[in-house]
């Protein structure tokens, strides 16, 4: 080792449910709490997302870009309420690196 922490990188997705948005970070191959955060506004801005992962200690990948992705409440129902699911590359700044 060069003596430089080895920052690994995550996924953050949010993710609506009931009305209210939800931002959390998967924290894959760890045996920690993914961390999340709670939305109080109806539809986040790209302002508000950022500074939710600062508060749970990530950032952005640089060169990351939001991933929307279309799903259904019940699989293989057309008349199903759609679901939005997005989707960022993160690192963390906040000592997550297992």
């Amino acid at each position: 080792m060069n003596g430089q922490n080895d920052v690994r990188e995550f996924t953050a997705q949010m993710s609506v449910s009931a009305g209210h948005w939800r931002l959390y970070v998967a924290l894959m191959n760890t045996t920690e709490r993914w961390p999340d955060y709670r939305f109080t506004r109806t539809v986040p801005t790209f302002t508000d997302r950022t500074d939710a992962l600062s508060l749970l200690g990530f950032e952005p990948v640089p060169g990351a870009e939001w991933e929307w992705t279309e799903d259904s409440e019940t699989p293989d129902d057309p008349a199903s309420p759609v679901v939005l699911i997005a989707a960022i590359r993160v690192r963390s700044w906040s000592g997550v690196s297992v």
